[in-house]
């Protein structure tokens, strides 16, 4: 028997989060327009109807994985002191065997990897990831100021130029963690960084 595939009204929310997973578990390239449809369990035509084609699908996945973690990102930040927690988000790419889901363990950063796939050839992409860059580093910044100003963190560097190092930290240990991760040395690397900005 032919399946028939979700009703049209399906939940775009969720089959978009479930996209965003597969995405993340198998990167653009790798992922087949047949490999949502079999994993979302909905019809290339429902989904080329709601989403568009694969790329566009994708870069919609990358903005709402970037939603969401900006969003705990600035709630994590927003807390005193402020070391632990950024410790906790630099952290996040040495524990991505933590965040299975059914269709696949996660690979790095969703942005990091769509540098290294779709930057700079596509401009949406790369409009999407330095905007995306970008908002790291404001959030970081003025977290970074308000504990300068509360005498946590030293005050020896301009803000600016700590959350810009600790972008390109996070990232490039999210790339390396793409190819297999010695969790002990990442976290010994990551505890010296957070040393460095302290008072």
């Amino acid at each position: 028997m032919a399946r028939t595939g979700r009703p049209r009204g399906f939940d775009k929310d969720q089959t978009l989060t479930l996209a965003l997973e597969l995405f993340w578990s198998r990167g653009y390239g790798a992922t087949s327009v047949q490999d949502l449809v079999d994993a979302l369990a909905v019809e290339r035509g429902s989904l080329y109807g709601t989403f568009g084609d694969k790329r566009r699908f994708y870069l919609n996945a990358v903005r709402l994985y970037w939603d969401v973690y900006e969003r705990r990102l600035i709630a994590a930040l927003d807390t005193a002191p402020l070391l632990p927690a950024l410790r906790e988000i630099l952290t996040h790419p040495a524990r991505l065997d933590e965040f299975i889901s059914d269709v696949g363990e996660p690979h790095g950063c969703l942005v990091g990897n769509t540098t290294a796939e779709l930057v700079p050839h596509d401009s949406e992409a790369t409009e999407v990831v330095a905007r995306s860059y970008r908002r790291f580093t404001d959030i970081v910044t003025d977290a970074l100021r308000r504990a300068q100003a509360t005498g946590e963190v030293t005050d020896n560097a301009h803000p600016e130029a700590q959350a810009q190092l600790l972008l390109y930290i996070v990232h490039g240990l999210s790339l390396v963690s793409r190819a297999g991760l010695d969790r002990t040395a990442a976290l010994a690397a990551i505890d010296t960084a957070i040393d460095a900005l302290r008072a």
